[in-house]
């Protein structure tokens, strides 16, 4: 495992988008924007997605994943994660879509939540760390 050191952790905090990058079925890579959100006391990248969704089929059946982070305001400055998902959970994934929203919105609530979607959070364990 690797540890994040500061400057990957800020840029993680930071309302900076990610890209995660999982493989399909087939092999190919699927990328998509995230939010991402560090977990300090387990040293986990996190991110929420809903149930049925392309990455979350993804890592359920290859948990092997790819993460850049690039600072909004100056692209250069970026971390890329490569990991293992180690826990794909629903405990506390509304309430994190809610904490999500209010990093990147500035809104107390995530506004696209409907009632038929089930919220989880992907568990990231970093193996590599590069700049």
């Amino acid at each position: 495992m690797a540890k994040l050191d500061q400057k990957a952790v800020d840029l993680i905090e930071k309302p900076n988008f990610g890209y995660l990058a999982t493989l399909n079925k087939d092999g190919s890579p699927q990328v998509t924007p995230v939010w991402v959100d560090y977990d300090r006391e387990n040293n986990y990248v996190l991110v929420n997605t809903a149930i049925g969704r392309v990455k979350q089929k993804n890592v359920k059946r290859d948990p092997r994943v790819s993460l850049a982070v690039a600072d909004a305001s100056n692209q250069y400055n970026k971390v890329i994660i490569r990991g293992r998902v180690v826990e794909v959970t629903m405990d506390g994934a509304d309430e994190h879509i809610d904490k999500m929203a209010k990093k990147y919105l500035g809104k107390d609530r995530y506004p696209w939540k409907s009632s038929s979607e089930k919220r989880v959070i992907i568990k990231i364990k970093p193996e590599r760390v590069v700049y």
